[in-house]
């Protein structure tokens, strides 16, 4: 059962991301709010681990599960929320995250020996083109920056070590049990945080129900269930096919700013999603 609400219980939550990131900004700098995220999820799943008597992994493997956490958590939205703080559009961000299953399917082929076949990088390209037909129309409607080449370049990053923590899952770390794993690699991504905070002099926290409630969500939600789903995903399945559900997350997210914030919607974003929809399709058959 599970199985056949994961792709779009996934792509649901994940697309959530961005509302939670709009309602914290300026409330709360982004690294602060990460730490305090990964922490608390680190915490809970520490929790579900403890009371379901899960085995934990031991010794180098410990740190192994912590280190794809600082890629998969820390260092992928770190540098996305610190980019996007400083000057870089939200839908350049967007079609920049589009590439991560590009360069999943390259890296899976060269790493995991995983098939990708014609079809598969025919169907992801496909997608990449129906994302940029739905963020253009907000890049079109942008100030004309796509930020500066170091803001660009810290974004980048952000997406290459997504897709580093997402290979990783698919290494001998991918035999423990994913509860105790969730934990370490929360903790990883917390530590990841916490030094950037540090390096930025970050400190400004503003509490109120906006913010507490989006720091929940963001707990229980995104990294407990959305990160969690895609670590399933990842490491029962094959890493290219789950990385291409991320294709349907800016068209998602237009859908959902278009009705929580009364965001434009054109015919062209329209179609957007339904030939990201098509290429994403292709590419998990």
């Amino acid at each position: 059962m599970l199985r056949v609400f994961a792709a779009p219980l996934f792509v649901l939550i994940w697309s959530t991301g961005f509302v939670v990131a709009r309602a914290v900004r300026g409330g709360i700098d982004p690294e602060l709010f990460l730490t305090a995220r990964f922490g608390l999820t680190g915490v809970m799943f520490v929790g579900i681990a403890l009371a379901m008597g899960v085995p934990w992994p031991r010794g180098r493997d410990m740190w192994r599960h912590a280190l794809a956490g600082v890629f998969l958590n820390g260092l992928y939205l770190g540098p996305s929320y610190w980019a996007v703080a400083n000057g870089l559009p939200a839908a350049v961000m967007a079609l920049l995250g589009a590439l991560q299953p590009l360069l999943v399917a390259l890296a899976a082929r060269a790493f995991l020996a995983e098939r990708v076949t014609g079809r598969t990088w025919l169907g992801l390209l496909i997608g990449v083109g129906g994302a940029a037909l739905v963020i253009g129309p907000r890049l079109a409607a942008g100030d004309g920056s796509l930020g500066t080449p170091l803001v660009v370049a810290v974004s980048l990053t952000g997406i290459f070590s997504m897709t580093l923590g997402t290979l990783l899952q698919k290494t001998a770390m991918a035999s423990a049990d994913l509860r105790a794993s969730s934990a370490l690699q929360n903790f990883g991504g917390a530590a990841a945080t916490l030094v950037l905070a540090l390096l930025l002099g970050e400190q400004h926290w503003t509490s109120g129900p906006k913010q507490w409630a989006s720091l929940a969500w963001a707990v229980l939600v995104l990294s407990g269930m959305g990160t969690t789903l895609l670590v399933w995903m990842v490491r029962g399945g094959n890493a290219t096919r789950a990385s291409a559900l991320l294709l349907l997350v800016p068209p998602l997210v237009a859908l959902e700013t278009y009705f929580l914030f009364g965001e434009t919607l054109t015919l062209v974003q329209v179609a957007g999603f339904a030939v990201a929809l098509a290429g994403v399709r292709l590419a998990r058959r």
